[in-house]
């Protein structure tokens, strides 16, 4: 039987000609930060004084033993690295293994009966990207970084929410794998649901000794009960295994997440010795991607088992920029952050990383939909060697290597890189040369039909489904919706109904606990020196001041109030979008906000900051996400009521309608009996005596349906005559509680719009169970705060920010 052994251990990095102890999976910047050797890039503005790490060559090194590669019994003993980043020459005993040049592939090299010193020797990415762009010629992209010249994270090079930290290291796993006759080479499940009856095909590939050339290979496969064995012909076989009535795996708020062991094994059948294993847990469902053409234009909706789903999704970016450093405990915290939000959809960005398994394997267990690109983003990539045949391999390890997983449910080309063809002024600097094309409507379509054929792909985010319409037209295909945050008032959402939002989003500075952390001794301001340098995004400030002007007076000299209202935004932005598009189901099928996590603390469009803490969209989104939710649109004719339920069951309610003056004088009122067909939206115009008074400045609508409001204010906030906020707050143990878990109950005297507890105040740990609140005269709100360590009223109440008069 094949015999594994990790290589975690042992391994150095040569630093000014001296070893230091090197972790593997790591990095340079890891190891140099373990040894004290430079200071954490995350903290003030340490990221300028570590830019030299990612320009130098580095050399991690161990000592590969006789006892390491002795056969033992085996014929054959294979050193496999599962990922090394990037560029890199390979070699033991002073003899070259190989060299490699992709950071989103795995390796192997034959070291049979080989020993002595192993060497893995990095060149930096910016001299590879060089050489490579010596090699095709200039391409453009969106940022003065090479990153498209480099199979590599491309965010390691910055990106408007992340630093420039380019690494180097073993930063996946490296193991000796010792073996006769043969060994499973690939093995690719295929899954397919007809008529109830579930059917896995499983494709085999081996590999063979040469004294295994002509020994007889039986592979056994079994899942369900049901087990079928098949000879292997030459390298290959293909096993059918047929489950009659399998439990189908769903989304999560469609269905459970039942999960089946796929187990195959390579016997030799001169001597029934296993050889080999491989096993994976795999889900049964069908899923299809709905391109039709309809009245509307061109749709994209997602098709689980037949229900039509509208994805409520996020955008997921490597959760540190440093990824061997997330762990799958890290993985599940955030991706359980995600679906608790009421998200069910991720797309995995394509400017980032193929996830390690236990990313997968979480969202399998959660039932998050896993939407992949395929790693190209914002940028015009070359077709020409050496490039085209990493960029074929990288695609063919990692589709095989995901196929397993039933949350894996689409194959995306590129992240805006058909749209920056033709928006970007591409096509004349171009002038004909190679950009990317060839990738997204040749090889990569090609390799998904040839190794994944039950899932669909498509060719790029956005893409309206050819070149007979704009890349980005909302009423074909995928849009991204970013000129409403770089010039526009969010309210601006509402003026379309896209086919599918696959981006769109608002900054917000992170949580106050994180940018004291983050920005130790600094006097904050929203233009201080760390607060600039943790801000990457092209005018990033001028555009949050803006978005916070349009609808406030922007304070001045006051951070604490900036903070508070450019979080307020954030999540009201976001939500506008969210509400408007989700009422228009099923002409628009999904909404995928960008974006749900941080690679470190920086202002950018997270819902959860870099240090792990929730900002207030991330409440925001449990909101506008929840099966249920009821919206007030405004409208040309008048405010829209809209009842949105995406639940299995109809929702039979009560709703109350109210006019309401500021000061609790309800003007008019209405009471409605509405029943909601499962997953569809009832629509309708509110009457014209309940639709606040344009020409009032202290008139707004409230809709409840039991726990469930929505509110409307027809005016901007300066131009609102809000009452000055008036409130009690009191602090009491949460019953059952630990020190530092506390209930606080606001009760609200005045119309109390965005009530926010920032918990952070009361302590670097402390969480809040509850986003933004608005409370009309005489209600209260109850807030649960875990973690705190100061719990006083006067420490709570300081903690606490609404909307003030302008």
């Amino acid at each position: 039987m094949k015999e594994v052994v990790q290589l975690s251990e042992g391994w150095s990095l040569t630093h000014e000609g001296e070893p230091l102890p090197a972790h593997v999976p790591g990095c340079v910047h890891t190891d140099l930060l373990a040894a004290g050797l430079i200071p954490d890039p995350f903290l003030g503005q340490n990221e300028r004084e570590v830019d030299w790490v990612g320009r130098r060559a580095w050399t991690y090194g161990r000592d590969l033993g006789a006892a390491d590669t002795a056969q033992e019994g085996h014929e054959r003993t294979d050193l496999v690295f599962d990922g090394l980043d990037t560029a890199a020459v390979i070699t033991l005993d002073g003899r070259e293994l190989g060299r490699t040049r992709n950071m989103h592939r795995r390796y192997r090299f034959d070291v049979t009966g080989r020993h002595g010193r192993l060497h893995v020797e990095f060149t930096s990415a910016y001299d590879e990207a060089e050489f490579v762009r010596l090699l095709t010629g200039d391409r453009p992209n969106v940022y003065p970084e090479p990153f498209q010249y480099i199979r590599k994270m491309a965010c390691s090079f910055g990106w408007d929410w992340g630093p420039t930290l380019v690494t180097a290291g073993i930063w996946r796993p490296v193991r000796l794998e010792r073996w006769s006759t043969a060994r499973l080479a690939q093995v690719r499940p295929l899954v397919t649901v007809t008529d109830d009856a579930g059917t896995v095909e499983v494709h085999v590939d081996v590999e063979r000794t040469e004294q295994g050339e002509d020994r007889p290979l039986e592979v056994r496969a079994s899942v369900a009960g049901a087990q079928v064995r098949t000879v292997v012909e030459g390298d290959s076989a293909v096993l059918t295994l047929r489950v009659p009535t399998p439990e189908l795996w769903w989304p999560r708020g469609y269905g459970a997440q039942p999960l089946y062991d796929l187990e195959v094994s390579l016997v030799d059948t001169g001597t029934d010795r296993p050889l080999d294993s491989w096993q994976r847990r795999i889900g049964f469902r069908n899923v299809e991607l709905d391109r039709s053409a309809d009245e509307h234009g061109t749709g994209f909706t997602l098709v689980v088992n037949g229900a039509r789903i509208f994805a409520r999704g996020v955008n997921w970016i490597p959760d540190d920029v440093f990824p061997s450093r997330v762990t799958p405990e890290r993985y599940r915290t955030r991706l359980r952050q995600t679906a608790e939000a009421g998200a069910d959809l991720v797309r995995i960005w394509g400017g980032g990383i193929y996830e390690d398994d236990a990313f997968y394997d979480a969202c399998d267990e959660l039932g998050l939909l896993v939407w992949q690109d395929f790693l190209f983003a914002c940028a015009a990539y070359p077709e020409e060697q050496p490039l085209r045949g990493e960029v074929e391999a990288e695609a063919r390890d990692n589709v095989v290597r995901l196929m397993p997983h039933p949350s894996l449910v689409l194959w995306n080309g590129n992240n805006e890189n058909l749209w920056g063809f033709r928006d970007w002024d591409w096509e004349g600097s171009l002038a004909g040369d190679s950009w990317g094309e060839g990738y997204y409507l040749g090889l990569l379509p090609r390799i998904v039909a040839e190794l994944d054929p039950t899932r669909p792909y498509t060719a790029g985010s956005p893409w309206s489904g050819s070149w007979d319409h704009h890349p980005n037209d909302p009423a074909h295909g995928t849009h991204h919706s970013w000129e409403v945050w770089n010039r526009r008032d969010y309210a601006e959402y509402r003026d379309a109904v896209p086919r599918f939002v696959a981006e769109f989003g608002w900054q917000a500075p992170p949580a106050l606990a994180t940018l004291r952390r983050a920005l130790p001794g600094e006097h904050l301001a929203p233009d201080s020196p760390g607060m600039l340098h943790h801000q990457k995004a092209d005018d990033g400030n001028g555009k949050l001041n803006r978005g916070v002007e349009r609808h406030f007076v922007l304070p001045e000299g006051d951070f604490d109030r900036w903070h508070y209202l450019a979080q307020v935004v954030q999540a009201r932005a976001v939500a506008a979008g969210i509400e408007h598009w989700r009422s228009h189901w099923p002409v628009c099928a999904g909404t995928v906000v960008w974006q749900i996590n941080d690679c470190w603390p920086v202002s950018s469009w997270s819902a959860i900051d870099g240090d792990g803490r929730l900002k207030p969209l991330y409440h925001e989104l449990r909101r506008v996400y929840a099966d249920r939710l009821l919206t007030l649109q405004p409208s040309a004719a008048g405010p829209v009521l809209a009842v949105i339920n995406q639940s299995a069951e109809p929702w039979h309610t009560t709703l109350t309608v109210r006019r309401m003056h500021t000061d609790g004088t309800v003007m008019a009122e209405r009471t409605l009996d509405v029943t909601v067909a499962a997953r569809t939206v009832h629509r309708q115009s509110v009457d014209a005596d309940l639709a606040p008074d344009a020409a009032s400045a202290k008139e707004f609508l409230v809709a409840d349906a039991g726990s469930l409001r929505a509110v409307h204010f027809p005016l901007p906030d300066k131009e609102f005559a809000y009452p000055a906020p008036d409130y009690d707050v009191s602090v009491t143990s949460a019953p059952g509680a630990a020190g530092g878990n506390v209930e606080v109950v606001v009760t609200a005297h005045t119309l109390v719009r965005d009530l926010l507890l920032q918990a952070d105040r009361l302590g670097p740990d402390a969480v809040c169970d509850t986003g933004l609140r608005t409370l009309l005269p005489g209600e209260r709100a109850r807030l649960l705060i875990r973690g705190a360590v100061e719990t006083g009223a006067n420490a709570v109440r300081a903690a606490l920010f609404c909307v003030e008069p302008a």
